[in-house]
């Protein structure tokens, strides 16, 4: 099979293409990808490592304010689309897959033009804007949530899941031993984000200064960039701090209970997982979509979700303590397990099969 797979700006994009990638390697090792990103996000860093063809688009988000900048852009966007155009006529893929930002609307675009089949994968429970765009040229559309179902046409749609919660099961497991805690004790994980949120650190400080006396550790993990100030603080012994974890999915699997932001990969591996959980949304995303995203899961009662606004040490101790508590978590659990897809990436790969043949 020959592939073009289109997505950039942020992990919730980049690694579930990479799932996708993995999957047709998987099923197809013979199988020939160019990546198709933006110039200037990480994708361009992490997709060449990967001995992945890279190829960048000079491109840009469009501005609320900046009027400027998207006089310019509209003029970039037109130069992308003409370069991914002749990238597709030369390479001649089976298949063009977007998986969300901004870098994908050309691409997808191009190909629909070129009558070449398409397949966009939306993480969210609220479409991206790119997504929203080009579900009218995708010849196929993957979701997440079926929230998600009321945005697109239904005769396009496939309920697929999110692609990273295949992929958390071949992770490496990370043991609490690791951290110096005892097999016999509980973990709740705090994490919120791949980069930390200040915001969340904050209101942190307070609670983890009451839980010296507690039946459980925390591995509490700050993000890179507010590490330092945030050790500074005194914790008992039963706090863990770390700034950040890599194969944050194979730790996962060692805690009891996860306190997390609602971004689609976490919460596909949560899922996956079966982790009791209590998520706090990010409410300084595009669309509030990480509210929504958690709302999918509380409204079917497989999360326990407050607002960050909401936030105090009394709800938190008494949301750990229900999660913890066997009767309560069984429910989440079971709860969880009508969600979860832990077949995502094989779902679309049997999708693009179909398009093709």
């Amino acid at each position: 099979m020959k592939v073009i797979i289109t997505a950039g700006g942020t992990g919730g994009h980049i690694y579930p293409a990479i799932a996708i990638i993995n999957k047709i390697k998987e099923k197809e090792p013979n199988s020939e990808f160019i990546y198709i990103g933006t110039h200037d996000r990480m994708e361009k860093d992490i997709i060449p490592e990967l001995n992945i063809k890279y190829i960048p688009l000079e491109i840009y988000g469009l501005s609320k304010k900046d009027f400027i900048r998207n006089i310019n852009n509209i003029y970039l966007i037109k130069k992308a689309y003409i370069k991914s155009k002749n990238i597709i006529k030369e390479f001649k893929p089976d298949i063009v897959i977007g998986v969300g930002g901004y870098v994908t609307y050309p691409v997808i675009l191009a190909a629909h033009k070129l009558k070449i089949k398409t397949f966009i994968h939306e993480q969210n429970s609220i479409p991206g804007k790119s997504n929203k765009m080009l579900s009218r040229f995708a010849d196929k559309i993957g979701i997440s949530f079926k929230d998600s179902e009321k945005y697109f046409d239904k005769n396009k749609v496939v309920f697929t899941g999110n692609p990273c919660s295949e992929n958390v099961f071949n992770l490496k497991t990370i043991n609490k031993s690791e951290f110096g805690i005892k097999k016999d004790r509980k973990v709740v994980l705090f994490v919120s984000g791949s980069l930390g949120s200040n915001s969340i650190n904050t209101k942190m400080i307070e609670f983890l200064k009451t839980c010296s006396n507690k039946e459980y550790d925390v591995i509490y993990i700050t993000g890179k960039k507010y590490y330092d100030e945030f050790s500074k603080n005194i914790f008992s012994k039963n706090i863990h701090l770390v700034p950040f974890i890599d194969n944050l999915g194979g730790l996962l699997k060692s805690i009891d209970v996860i306190v997390s932001r609602a971004g689609a990969t976490s919460l596909s591996e949560i899922l996956a997982l079966e982790i009791p959980s209590i998520i706090i949304p990010s409410p300084f995303v595009a669309n509030n979509h990480q509210y929504y995203n958690a709302l999918s899961l509380n409204n079917h009662n497989a999360c326990i979700m407050i607002e960050e606004k909401d936030i105090n040490v009394n709800i938190l101790d008494e949301s750990i303590t229900k999660c913890l508590d066997k009767e309560y978590s069984s429910l989440l659990i079971n709860n969880m397990k009508k969600l979860s897809i832990n077949d995502s990436s094989t779902r679309i790969y049997n999708t693009i099969k179909e398009l093709i043949k």
